[in-house]
């Protein structure tokens, strides 16, 4: 059986590379949130969290659109790094205004960005969470190719197809600007689905949630525990590398040779890979995606942070033969 990769970055790695740092965290009630401050604050730094809900893992109630409130927090703290994942995201078009992922998504940012590198500022790390999402024009997601598309950090144009990734993509304008203009040590992380509802289109595929999200880590998912070290794998590295985007995604098995194979016949495809896996879905009444349209490619982040995702659909494939 394909084994799961252990991870080039271990917890036990991660508490030794960083002197302990005032972290002001933003998005600290979301999912993302709720698992990287705990984590954060077991290697040593002291979190400052702030989210327009409240929760156990937030210091501060208000949101990074709050341009004098972000100045405050920074220099009242002695905030030495900002990990910045609070945003508006996919499911909240439904419920919000295109102003408000403005406000949120692109003035918060540069909110952040701006007490960063304000003259005197203690900050000397930045990571900011991004998205995949930008990377998925409304051709690739109407499924107008004859192939998997391999999409890497060099993938262009980019033509996000919703406000969304409009304004994600936005935001990393601004990262890129002030690290030119100010030298701010600045590592963009777009990540791979890890949310734990259930896909929007869970009804067209005849699968369970489980079953979905385990196809997924072939190709497009992480688990929030990888993406939480990730962050860390990233805050570590920033003042070394000065600035990067990365793809952040459980490491896929596949190539690029068989992105067309994958759009005709993906279940043939993930069986070359794992020929156990067929009679361990047909234990669990579980089946393979038909066709893979995509393919995130998150070698860059190895080969540059050293980091690299613990849970793979190896790893799951291996859990789960051992429950059956």
């Amino acid at each position: 059986m394909a084994s799961g990769f252990t991870g080039v970055v271990s917890l036990t790695g991660l508490l030794n590379t960083l002197d302990p740092m005032n972290v002001l965290l933003t998005g600290s009630s979301g999912w993302l949130g709720r698992s990287l401050a705990p984590l954060l604050r077991s290697l040593g730094h002291q979190v400052v969290g702030v989210d327009p809900v409240p929760s156990p893992d937030t210091e501060v109630t208000g949101s990074v659109a709050d341009g004098k409130l972000i100045r405050q927090l920074v220099f009242d703290h002695g905030i030495d790094a900002i990990i910045h994942g609070g945003a508006l995201h996919q499911p909240n078009m439904a419920t919000h205004p295109v102003d408000d992922f403005v406000a949120v998504n692109v003035q918060g940012t540069l909110n952040l960005l701006s007490a960063a590198t304000e003259a005197g500022s203690p900050v000397r790390r930045f990571v900011h969470t991004s998205t995949t999402s930008l990377m998925i024009s409304a051709e690739l997601r109407a499924g107008s190719f004859d192939h998997a598309l391999w999409i890497d950090e060099d993938l262009q144009p980019l033509q996000p197809r919703n406000i969304y990734g409009v304004t994600k993509l936005a935001a990393e304008h601004l990262c890129r600007m002030h690290h030119e203009q100010f030298g701010l040590p600045l590592i963009v992380l777009r990540t791979a689905r890890f949310f734990p509802e259930e896909d929007d289109r869970l009804h067209l595929m005849d699968q369970s949630d489980r079953n979905a999200k385990t196809n997924e880590l072939l190709y497009r998912r992480l688990t929030v525990d990888d993406a939480s070290a990730a962050h860390v794998a990233a805050l570590n590295r920033a003042e070394e590398v000065g600035h990067g985007t990365y793809i952040v995604c459980a490491p896929t098995p596949f190539r690029r040779e068989d992105c067309d194979a994958l759009m005709r016949d993906a279940p043939a495809v993930v069986e070359r890979y794992f020929p156990e896996y067929r009679p361990i879905y047909e234990k669990l009444g579980w089946t393979m995606f038909p066709s893979i349209d995509r393919v995130y490619d998150a070698g860059r982040i190895e080969r540059e942070l050293g980091f690299r995702c613990r849970t793979d659909f190896g790893a799951e494939l291996a859990q789960l033969a051992n429950i059956i």
